[in-house]
């Protein structure tokens, strides 16, 4: 295949746009093509492979991101979900605002047809088992309908890129009973339990066994799913600090965290966020990377590379297509008006 070409938002990043620059320069390297929209004078001297749009206007601060996108034609979000829309760029990187990148994504590059609201997907890289989170933070309020859309492009999704044959699909829950939940959780339940055996569903999954490989896909709301994320990724990295801060206080400890550095350091990997380069933004007409703000350029470099794999293994047909194979897709022609999005 001729070289992918990413288009990359480096505004809104915690460490600005240069630590952005510096991811698409790794990845360059790489042999990845990058459309890089941000303010030239910040970001400076970038390698061959890398072509600058000067793009200074960021609004991955609107409080309305759907607003901002309307009202701000020149920002670099939009700019670069145009250049995807236009065929300019294969894919989209984005490491602002999950809700600007959202926005931009459904004016421009547009819904799917079929699909009634994106979800942001991401692979959870848990040890042992990895699991694939979706809802994370794309749509903050459901119906049933979504949740049991998420659950099917979740299934799609791992089983077609994760290499999962029959994935175990879980819905998040507070408690593992049909009737326990919010109405509209319940109701999401009750239909997926009447798939007829079109998805391998387990039924209700609590907090504590997201992490416990009981299902290899976990389905929520967005304000859950992003709520959830974080607290998952907060309490793995105090973990680490104080398994490491612990090792230090006593000579015996120190000596034990030498024997166990390597060990140790490979968990602290397997753990880190920014190895997953970031949520795949489902139900798009092309593959979009929503990567965290606070990641460095190793992070930024690993979103682009994960949006150029997705873009060679064509994720976001072979998901369509395994949605079409079960049924799953909306019907009737819908809006493609941004739904409900956050700010996170």
């Amino acid at each position: 295949m001729p070289p992918i070409t990413v288009a990359v938002d480096a505004n809104g990043a915690d460490l600005g746009p240069s630590e952005v620059a510096a991811g698409a320069a790794i990845a360059a390297e790489r042999g990845t093509r990058v459309l890089l929209f941000g303010p030239a004078a910040e970001i400076g001297d970038v390698p061959e492979g890398v072509e600058v749009v000067d793009a200074p206007r960021s609004i991955a601060k609107a409080p309305d991101p759907a607003l901002a996108v309307r009202g701000t034609p020149d920002a670099s979000i939009v700019l670069a979900t145009k250049a995807v829309a236009e065929g300019r760029a294969d894919a989209l990187v984005s490491g602002g605002s999950t809700g600007a990148a959202l926005a931009a994504g459904l004016f421009n590059i547009r819904r799917a047809r079929g699909i009634y609201r994106p979800a942001l997907a991401l692979p959870m890289p848990v040890p042992g088992a990895p699991v694939l989170l979706l809802d994370v933070g794309a749509s903050v309020e459901v119906r049933p309908e979504h949740l049991v859309q998420f659950a099917f492009m979740g299934a799609a999704f791992a089983q077609s890129v994760m290499g999962v044959e029959a994935p175990r699909i879980g819905l998040l829950s507070n408690g593992e009973e049909p009737g326990k939940g919010t109405p509209d959780v319940t109701a999401a339940h009750a239909r997926l339990v009447e798939t007829g055996g079109r998805i391998n569903f387990i039924g209700n999954v609590e907090g504590t066994q997201v992490t416990e490989g009981v299902a290899d896909v976990v389905v929520m709301d967005g304000f859950t799913g992003n709520v959830t994320l974080k607290l998952i990724e907060g309490v793995s990295s105090k973990l680490m600090r104080s398994i490491r801060e612990t090792a230090m206080q006593t000579p015996r400890g120190r000596l034990g965290g030498l024997l166990l550095r390597k060990p140790l350091k490979s968990l602290r990997e397997t753990l880190d966020p920014e190895l997953a380069g970031g949520a795949y933004m489902l139900g798009l007409r092309r593959t979009g990377v929503v990567a965290h703000g606070r990641f460095t350029r190793t992070g930024f470099a690993r979103a682009i590379e994960v949006a150029e794999r997705a873009v060679r293994e064509d994720v976001v047909s072979r998901t369509l297509t395994a949605l079409d194979a079960a049924g799953a897709l909306r019907q009737a022609p819908s809006s493609d008006a941004p739904a409900s999005v956050q700010s996170s």
